[in-house]
């Protein structure tokens, strides 16, 4: 009817606006915001892809066999840390790269910097001996005089550490997924635990047994298991030893009664040949970033092990 004024009875009325209302308080999945967490090297990597489990996947920078102490960002890199919602890095003594990108993040993206997280057990650098503490002095200068070792990753109760404190801050960030990152924490924790028993199994037949390392990057896993590094042939994986240190160092091997001399992918097998040329010492490889391992959240798991594989097999072939 022309003129008519239609009312609605209040039953009907209360509903439709129920369902408006609750349509326009409902979440907007184009609206939640993207997890965007990004990490520097693998096996960080790794552990924060097992607490992020079932939500998102985190970048990874440092890929294939590059190497974070010479590592050099790309643009495509400084845009996915700018817009990311979360940055992740050990510390700036291992990751170089990272110094300069930090100092200018957006306010928006969270800094992690897991060397300074609660939980984590810094180790001094071993600077005396046969562990040459030469060349740490532009290290120590860049970190403001600290000397603390940054492979903080290699001490399992650190791994574990690092996952719960990881874990913690995703679900402050991204509280509609708290409870899922809290319980992967949790979970990563209790196979860190069962890994380390793992481990020691492993080890316990090495400790006494004296042995050389090229890089000095394992002194936490040594320390978590009670091992007996002697000495490095060099203080940086990308500085090769000069010819006066490789004759010191055969000269210490001798004197060290060391078993085995560990080198590292990255290392041609000539200089293992020299350093052992006239001495009793067996050469194994041992590899403390994952460097020929495919990225991905087991990755952590198969480092540690082939850590203490690789051990076994030069220090104790027979047990």
């Amino acid at each position: 009817m022309s003129g008519a004024t239609w009312t609605l009875g209040r039953p009907i009325r209360g509903a439709i606006l129920g369902l408006l209302f609750g349509l326009a308080s409902a979440p907007d999945p184009l609206r939640a915001e993207t997890i965007d967490v990004v990490v520097t090297i693998k096996p960080i990597h790794s552990l924060v892809s097992q607490v992020m489990q079932g939500v998102a996947e985190p970048m990874l920078l440092v890929d294939g066999s590059a190497s974070p102490h010479s590592f050099s960002l790309k643009p495509s890199h400084i845009r996915a840390i700018d817009k990311a919602g979360v940055f992740i890095r050990v510390s700036e003594r291992l990751e170089p790269f990272t110094g300069k990108i930090v100092r200018s993040l957006p306010a928006g993206v969270r800094l992690v910097t897991l060397a300074e997280a609660p939980g984590v057990r810094l180790l001094s650098r071993r600077t005396t001996g046969t562990f040459d503490g030469h060349g740490h002095e532009a290290e120590a200068k860049m970190d403001g005089g600290a000397s603390s070792d940054s492979h903080i990753w290699l001490a399992p109760a650190n791994a574990r550490a690092i996952g719960l404190y990881v874990g913690g801050v995703l679900a402050e960030r991204y509280p509609e997924h708290a409870a899922r990152f809290k319980a992967n924490a949790e979970r990563l924790a209790a196979e860190i635990d069962a890994l380390t028993v793992e481990l020691e199994k492993v080890t316990t037949p090495l400790r006494k047994q004296p042995f050389v390392v090229f890089h000095d990057a394992y002194q936490y896993f040594d320390d978590s298991f009670g091992l007996d590094a002697v000495g490095s042939i060099t203080v940086s994986p990308d500085v090769q030893p000069s010819a006066k240190r490789l004759t010191e160092l055969r000269q210490k091997i001798r004197s060290l009664g060391a078993v085995c001399v560990f080198a590292e992918p990255w290392f041609q097998p000539r200089l293992v040949a020299a350093l052992t040329e006239g001495t009793q010492a067996r050469s194994g490889t041992l590899d403390p970033e994952g460097t020929n391992l495919t990225s991905g959240p087991q990755l952590y798991f198969t480092l540690m092990r082939n850590l203490a594989a690789g051990l076994k097999a030069c220090l104790a072939p027979a047990i």
